[in-house]
């Protein structure tokens, strides 16, 4: 499980236990781990980030080897890297084999090829081969999220002997996913599931397979992450199976790491939506110039979007300098549509990230959005007549003996306007993902500026029809 990365400054406490922790590892290293033994993990990764960098390695050592391991899977990315490429070889397997194996891959996995490689040489041959194992799978699948430490008994097996049998689990090491138990066939299929609970209260000779669930939901090893999230979502649950093509486990994906895909998804298309590339690290490590290399791409996209704009008004410059009062609504009319477009394609965006919308359900949302777009349209362009009439009631502006023509041609203007950007905000996800990317692609300020140009050529055609021979 990937840590969230801390901010300094939310780390007061941390800031003032280093101190004390490092005068106590000059004095006594022996009493650091008494002294610590009651902190949780995560606090303990606090403290250490809070330390110099040159003392943090000699704080682990004097931490008992798992305890350790638990604290430098805490720690943020960029402190890790350092601490481990910093080790021998021996010395951070020590360490990284103590971890869980999931973990211990995504860590791996953080550092320089040769670098995990010399640590993987110094691993026992077992945690080695199961390391290389997991590591074999894309890290966004289910194969490269799940851990092999769960608890498998065969199905003939009595509940009083698989009791037994978990206890001497637990003894022998650690196993992350200890509140279930698979029960398997002769061959090792997954035939199925029952809870800790529910084997301390079943009668003690009683076969597994009279009391396991046999609906047991499994995913394959190359299910993306998303969609093990979403059977997590679907079912509530806080393990799934992870099975080859004749059923035999491989692993198990646990909801700690779920919670990491949902908020790495979610965190990808908010900056998605910004109008930039994912970034591939937190924003306070990513070095700076893939911070502008990920935001100058769509930056330039937007540009020349927005070069389109100035077209648009290079093209009905003969009727904006015999109406120049046109020139006042068109931040009105921009900004209307833009919002119109932005609203739509985040509420398709995420619908189809919850999977309540598919491609084949185009034809509905359409037809949706066109008849909230009439109705949104509609109260805008009332309020946009409404600010033209009352200004030339009150006096507070000008607009000429045509006013009325004038305050016409704003609200069907904004009637179109906002229309087409809802439809054009709600169809351009489905349009991207028919052509095979994101629909967080579809960013708000992509569809913002695609209306921007739509809305003006909007404005000055119903402005040229219906003011022609009047102010035009």
């Amino acid at each position: 499980m990937t840590p969230p990365q801390r901010n300094e400054d939310d780390r007061p406490i941390a800031a003032l236990l280093a101190p004390d922790l490092l005068a106590l590892l000059d004095e006594s290293p022996r009493s650091v781990a008494a002294e610590t033994e009651e902190m949780h993990p995560a606090d303990l990764a606090d403290v250490t980030a809070a330390m110099p960098r040159e003392r943090v390695i000699a704080f682990l050592d004097a931490l008992p080897a798992e305890r350790a391991a638990e604290v430098l899977s805490y720690l943020d990315e960029e402190l890790r890297i350092d601490v481990l490429e910093a080790m021998s070889a021996p010395q951070a397997a020590a360490l990284v084999v103590e971890m869980t194996p999931d973990d211990r891959a995504d860590v791996l996995e953080e550092l320089q090829d040769d670098v995990a490689d010399d640590i993987l040489e110094e691993m026992p041959d077992e945690e080695r081969q199961e390391t290389e194992q997991l590591q074999a799978y894309d890290p966004d699948t289910a194969g490269g999220l799940m851990t092999t430490e769960f608890v498998s008994t065969p199905e003939e097996t009595t509940a009083e002997a698989a009791l037994a049998g978990v206890r001497a689990v637990a003894r022998s090491g650690r196993r992350e996913a200890m509140h279930v138990i698979y029960v398997t066939d002769a061959g090792g299929a997954l035939r199925g599931v029952l809870s800790l609970r529910e084997l301390l209260a079943a009668p003690e000779r009683v076969p597994l397979r009279d009391i396991s669930h046999a609906d047991v939901l499994s995913v394959l090893p190359t299910a993306s992450q998303e969609d093990v999230a979403r059977v997590f979502e679907k079912y509530d649950l806080v393990a799934v199976p992870v099975v080859d093509a004749q059923r035999r486990i491989l692993g198990v994906v646990t909801v700690d790491d779920v919670i990491d895909v949902i908020q790495e998804e979610q965190t990808e298309d908010v900056q998605k939506l910004g109008g930039m590339e994912a970034l591939d690290e937190p924003y306070i490590t990513i070095g700076l110039p893939q911070v502008i290399r990920k935001r100058v791409g769509w930056l330039c996209v937007l540009f020349l979007g927005s070069l389109l704009t100035a077209t648009v008004i290079e093209r009905f410059e003969s009727q904006l300098s015999r109406a120049a009062l046109l020139m006042l609504f068109i931040p009105l009319i921009v900004s209307s549509g833009g919002n119109s477009g932005s609203q739509a394609t985040s509420l398709i965006i995420r619908a189809m990230a919850l999977n309540e919308i598919s491609l084949r359900d185009w034809g509905r949302v359409a037809a949706r959005e066109l008849m909230s777009g009439l109705a949104l349209g509609g109260v805008l362009g009332a309020l946009g007549f409404a600010r033209v009439m009352v200004w030339q009631r009150f006096g507070w502006y000008d607009y000429g003996r045509y006013h009325t023509l004038v305050a016409v041609a704003i609200g069907l203007t904004l009637l179109g306007v906002v229309t087409f950007g809802s439809l054009a905000g709600s169809m351009l996800p489905f349009v991207l993902r028919r052509a095979g990317f994101d629909p967080a692609s579809a960013s708000a300020p992509f569809v913002a500026t695609l209306v921007d140009v739509t809305g003006l050529v909007i404005y000055f055609t119903v402005a040229a029809l219906l003011l022609s021979g009047t102010l035009l």
